[in-house]
């Protein structure tokens, strides 16, 4: 049950901070801003209650970080608000210690985050925000609530509404409209309509494309059409140049670090573009265990003379996909030989990964934002996009700060700094250094060899 909060909000309300979106960054941003009292804290998010992908609920999949990358650990490990403290909770944490795995089944860390959810009394689900504006003291932010419209006000925001599902121009808006291709987010969903289906395009080589792969290798495509009894065909294609493992090694760990990150912001722009599009194997790649179970069900299958029939396709790019009166029409190209051919199926599942999208409530402020020349957000160190300081990100510094802008291990340490700018004073100790490599040209005026170095309070 969803604590109702509509009653103890009223008109015109000031808060310190109000966070927009209630996806797992500001649900760390709320529960860490509870070791600062003396703020007043308010999130909302449109949602009737809380979802974690759950288009991608498939069964025995689970998180490509440990637990501790939950709200809170990695900032304060006393914390209520744990993943731990949720196992006590809810009667699990002996199996789990039992189960001696690091890495939380993805139903349950969502469970974990749905409990957190609730637990919260400053989160407030099923209040959208319709607009914001500034006053010249506060920002005004309008609310749609199941009481009415109500505006609050706030001192400081803390963006936080997450990336989109992303779609490529090449597909045909057609076949989204009818369901022949949609985007992996919403393939639980879907999953029982594919049982009528004979061909089945998975496009895309990130973890969900693998997980959807896999799911359809062990359930679908060696089972007859029910109707016609015709052998099924699942081809996996992805104009990557193989089917990438997520890279997950110590030392390359060490990029998602604090001085990685400042030596990462101090870049140029160019050089972060660079270095961001090389780096997209260290964290939209596939876990090395997912990847060595589809190589054993395609071997067992091999072995046993299976009826599907099963197609890898690396280095294949997209060029369109079209509706047809019979289905769909990939047209495809090699990007090593050149080679192009088409690709006939029913369904398409777009692995095409996720985007950030600004909201359009940030129009009325649009003054008071920072960017880019490109129009991209100008991010600073400690993740402010404002004018004056004042109006925070999470997970859209993918440009300025390197792939720990989406990475769950890293949400603690940005709401660490986040909680620490807002309250003006150190709430929580931010680490300054914890790798064991150097980032960039030697400092010269550096003596401390210490890898962590002393507390520093906060600056606005």
């Amino acid at each position: 049950m969803i604590p109702n909060h509509t009653t103890d909000l009223a008109d015109g309300q000031m808060f310190d901070a109000v966070g927009i979106g209630a996806g797992p960054f500001n649900l760390g941003f709320a529960a860490l801003a509870e070791g600062a009292p003396e703020l007043r804290v308010a999130v909302f998010d449109a949602a009737d209650d809380f979802a974690w992908h759950p288009g991608m609920m498939l069964p025995g999949t689970h998180l490509q970080v440990p637990f501790m990358a939950d709200l809170v650990t990695l900032a304060d490990p006393t914390s209520g608000y744990s993943f731990l403290n949720y196992l006590k909770a809810s009667g699990r944490i002996y199996p789990f210690y039992i189960r001696e795995n690091f890495y939380a089944l993805r139903r349950e860390y969502s469970d974990y985050l749905r409990w957190a959810a609730h637990r919260l009394g400053s989160v407030r689900f099923n209040h959208a925000v319709t607009d914001v504006t500034h006053d010249g003291g506060a920002y005004r932010i309008t609310l749609q609530t199941p009481a009415g419209t109500r505006e609050v006000r706030a001192l400081n925001l803390v963006l936080g509404t997450g990336t989109q599902p992303w779609v490529p121009d090449t597909v045909d808006p057609v076949a989204l409209a009818t369901g022949d291709a949609f985007h992996t987010s919403g393939f639980a969903h879907r999953r029982e309509e594919l049982d009528s289906r004979h061909r089945i395009a998975v496009v895309g080589s990130g973890q969900s494309a693998a997980e959807v792969v896999s799911d359809l290798l062990e359930n679908w495509v060696d089972t007859p059409h029910a109707e016609t009894g015709e052998p099924r065909e699942l081809v996996w294609l992805t104009r990557s140049p193989r089917f990438f493992p997520l890279e997950y090694t110590k030392l390359t760990l060490e990029l998602t670090s604090p001085e990685y990150i400042d030596h990462f912001h101090g870049l140029p722009a160019s050089r972060r573009d660079a270095l961001g599009a090389a780096q997209k194997g260290l964290y939209k790649g596939i876990n090395a265990d997912l990847i060595d179970h589809i190589h054993e069900l395609m071997y067992v299958r091999d072995v046993e003379s299976a009826p599907g029939r099963v197609r890898l396709m690396a280095a294949t790019a997209l060029d369109a996909l079209t509706s047809r009166v019979d289905g769909l029409r990939l047209d495809v190209h090699n990007d090593d030989d050149g080679g192009a051919h088409a690709l006939d199926v029913d369904t398409a599942v777009l692995a095409t990964g996720y985007g950030y999208r600004e909201p359009g409530f940030l129009s009325g402020i649009e003054d008071r934002i920072r960017r880019l020349p490109d129009g991209r957000f100008d991010v600073d160190r400690e993740y402010s996009i404002g004018v004056h300081a004042d109006i925070l990100v999470q997970n859209a510094e993918l440009h300025t700060h390197g792939f720990t802008a989406p990475d769950l291990g890293m949400g603690a340490y940005r709401n660490s700094v986040i909680v620490n700018r807002i309250a003006d004073r150190e709430v929580y100790a931010v680490e300054q250094r914890i790798a064991y490599q150097e980032f960039g040209s030697p400092d010269p005026d550096a003596h401390d060899s210490a890898r962590t170095a002393a507390p520093q309070e906060a600056t606005r």
